[in-house]
């Protein structure tokens, strides 16, 4: 089996897909941290292609970085300054060639992660 990352965001507050939310991916290698690639978020709060595909997957340490506070924005959410949550950073290790899938739950004052399937 080869690897891959996934992600689906939900916002729970409003009870649906996180529709238009910027994710960064980083690759972690001790102190550097690499841009690897940015996706959005489309009506189903998942992105329309694999966050790493197969041909890209390797095994290592990595950062999804989730625009949250630019979503609640555009969502309508009463603005406060500074938001809550803003940036919400996933760290996380993927040791072996499979699916890793990392949803996020989010809503203006708190957030929730796993590895789904």
């Amino acid at each position: 089996m080869a690897g891959f990352l996934t992600t689906h965001v939900l916002d729970t507050a409003r009870g649906c897909p996180a529709q238009g939310l910027r994710i960064d991916l980083y690759r972690i290698d001790g102190e550097t941290r690499t841009h690897l690639k940015t996706l959005v978020t489309n009506d189903d709060g998942r992105t329309d292609e694999q966050i790493l595909p197969e041909n890209a997957f390797a095994t290592g340490v990595y950062e999804l970085v989730f625009h949250a506070g630019a979503y609640l924005d555009a969502a309508g959410t009463p603005p406060e300054e500074p938001r809550f949550l803003d940036v919400v950073p996933l760290r996380f290790g993927m040791s072996d060639a499979a699916h890793y899938h990392v949803p996020l739950l989010l809503s203006p004052f708190g957030y929730s992660t796993y590895r789904g399937s």
